[in-house]
């Protein structure tokens, strides 16, 4: 089979585009949201609210994670049917699939649904390790993309000599 040049690099796009969606979004997005009294002068949102505005962030967000999850999923099987076969970017594939899916629909809503119930439930040790086990799953999905990302573009090169 002949490679697509186009394919390779819209993957390698939408990869790369991921992984800074998730830095941005943990890095960038959520410490501004949740420390809003250090920056802004007159307005205060409490840790509920900027609770619910981050979860719809992700909600939103969870759109373009299934997406990656279905595109990689589709990708990794025609390289692997290509006979482009590796350990390391078939690990990182499973695992962003995993940890993709395991976000988007188990993750964020199960958060959601906990805070359509009020600032009580967001307060309870069930929410808070929901809560931190998303985040480990959030930085998981980042590493995985990164791993796969470098992999791919050494195979590709690897492939063209």
């Amino acid at each position: 089979m002949k490679r697509n040049i186009y394919l390779d690099f819209a993957y390698f796009i939408v990869l790369a585009a991921t992984f800074g969606a998730v830095l941005v979004l943990g890095a960038i997005v959520a410490p501004v949201i949740f420390h809003t009294d250090r920056i802004t002068v007159n307005l205060l949102i409490d840790n509920y609210n900027a609770g619910v505005i981050m979860g719809e962030i992700f909600r939103r967000f969870s759109y373009w994670v299934y997406f990656i999850a279905i595109f990689v999923a589709l990708y990794e099987g025609m390289a692997y049917k290509m006979g482009q076969r590796d350990a390391i970017s078939f690990g990182a594939a499973v695992t962003v699939l995993f940890s993709s899916l395991l976000f988007s629909a188990v993750y964020v809503p199960k958060i959601l649904s906990m805070q359509a119930l009020g600032a009580e439930a967001t307060q309870s040790d069930t929410f808070e390790n929901i809560h931190i086990a998303s985040e480990i799953d959030f930085k998981i999905l980042a590493a995985a993309l990164l791993v796969l990302f470098i992999r791919r573009l050494m195979i590709l090169r690897i492939v063209e000599k």
